[in-house]
């Protein structure tokens, strides 16, 4: 099989590698795309080799279908279209036990502490997969994992109809947090400097426009006669999104701080007190958000054409990586499918 493996800072190389047999509880799939996130980028510049190792097989937003079931493995069948929901808690922290496993403090990411889903054949236990309907497209369906974060982000922003949500932060995370609170109901203004992501917003139907040359405050404002946004996600960032999504807040609106920022941010803490806000992180999801996600994928309600910019095949994995930090993409993706025949 082939898979792509993380050598160290901008080094990646694609290799082959002999398929692992699934052991007791187990199955093997065969790998058909799998997308490039933040998170991969931030391995492939280095900044992550605390946690991933030289050598690694990196990636976790995937589609596939399974090649062969090991011992005691249940429910999936040999030729099923699935995915993976890559996470592995440990079942014993403070987290797990109070039943929020998906901010285990001893959290296996596959793709980052464990080898992940950029190979063509991929060896995983059952209790991580979840099978896709048989007429979803695999290469929409590498877009679940990434769907699943906006749906977990939108459900602890508790968005509902008629809400004014400002999302601050035009990229996938971006896009798909403005989709999902959009099928909700809720009234959604997209902010973004970026002229390629604003397009990609307005194709699909979301509003967006450019910080650097529109008062975002006053838009809002004038939009909710002068009460403020009653949710905003802060997918930038950047220090200039924490204030934007701050300063568009209502009485009592919720903040959702979505992007992971590297360094401590200033907040007008004074705000918070004055308006009584709420300030909520959000990371990763649980399973009910990857099913939900499944279903939005599936009833076409996640525009996956328009969001998929390029499809590259896996011996170009490394053009890919840097295309998708150069801009000017949405969604890329790795096409494994040829190592798999």
């Amino acid at each position: 099989m082939k898979a792509v493996v993380y050598r160290g800072a901008r080094d990646l190389r694609v290799e082959e590698r002999a398929p692992e047999a699934p052991g007791r509880g187990q199955v093997r799939i065969e790998v058909a795309y799998t997308g490039i996130c933040g998170t991969d980028l931030h391995i492939y510049h280095g900044d992550m080799d605390a946690r991933v190792g030289a050598s690694a097989i990196i990636g976790h937003e995937m589609s596939g279908r399974i090649a062969a079931v090991g011992e005691g493995a249940t429910g999936l069948t040999v030729g099923q279209a699935v995915t993976v929901m890559p996470t592995r808690p440990c079942g014993e922290c403070a987290a797990c036990r109070r039943g929020l496993s998906h901010i285990c403090h001893s959290m296996n990411f596959l793709g980052i502490d464990s080898p992940g889903a950029m190979q063509s054949s991929w060896t995983v236990p059952t209790d991580l997969v979840l099978p896709l309907p048989e007429d979803l497209p695999l290469d929409h369906a590498a877009l679940v994992e990434p769907v699943a974060v906006a749906v977990h982000d939108v459900r602890r922003g508790n968005v509902s109809a008629d809400d004014q949500v400002v999302v601050v932060g035009g990229g996938p995370v971006g896009v798909l947090i403005a989709t999902v609170a959009r099928g909700r109901g809720a009234r959604v203004l997209l902010v973004e400097p970026d002229p390629f992501r604003r397009d990609v917003a307005g194709r699909i139907g979301v509003q967006a426009v450019d910080p650097t040359t529109t008062d975002v405050v006053a838009l809002v404002n004038d939009r909710t006669d002068g009460a403020g946004a009653d949710v905003a996600f802060e997918v930038s960032g950047s220090a200039g999104g924490v204030a934007t999504a701050v300063d568009v807040l209502t009485t009592r609106g919720r903040l959702v701080m979505v992007a992971i920022h590297p360094r401590p941010r200033e907040v007008n803490l004074h705000r918070f007190f004055w308006r009584e806000l709420e300030l909520l992180g959000a990371r990763l999801y649980q399973r009910d958000d990857v099913v939900e996600a499944i279903r939005l994928v599936a009833s076409g309600a996640i525009p996956a054409r328009q969001l998929i910019s390029r499809v590259e095949p896996v011996e170009a994995a490394d053009a890919a990586f840097t295309a998708l930090e150069g801009g000017g993409v949405m969604k890329v993706l790795l096409d494994l499918s040829e190592g798999n025949r």
